[in-house]
């Protein structure tokens, strides 16, 4: 018997990485993190989509107190964290999962405009 995968916000996700390539095409590969943000603030607004920039998120451990910032929050369905980097290490998908796990959102997405190709990293938050 197979698995069946269950694809978590596939139209949003499709629609998102759309708008990502989109600013990926526009600035480059050698931008900074904030214009790759602003762009795509941008483009949200221009097609519709929800979403909160900067959104502090509560860490349980901390009786609430906002220590995580996560880049974006989309629709309130799922977060998107821009990079502008060599490389996406460990620390960034720990990040990711932290942000996840404090929103209780399903899906992250991990970008790095850094890269010649823009690959969007998904992150899935493991139920417990």
């Amino acid at each position: 018997m197979k698995n069946k995968v269950e694809l978590v916000d596939p139209e949003l996700s499709y629609q998102l990485t759309g708008i990502l390539f989109k600013v990926h095409n526009e600035i480059g590969q050698f931008g900074r993190e904030k214009q790759y943000g602003d762009l795509f603030e941008k483009l949200l607004r221009e097609s519709g989509i929800k979403f909160e920039r900067e959104k502090p998120l509560p860490i349980e451990d901390l009786d609430n107190k906002f220590t995580n910032i996560v880049d974006f929050d989309i629709s309130n369905r799922l977060l998107v964290d821009l990079k502008a980097k060599p490389l996406i290490e460990k620390d960034d998908f720990s990040q990711m999962k932290r942000y996840l796990d404090a929103s209780k959102h399903k899906l992250g997405l991990i970008v790095n405009f850094h890269q010649k190709y823009l690959k969007p990293v998904r992150i899935i938050r493991a139920e417990r």
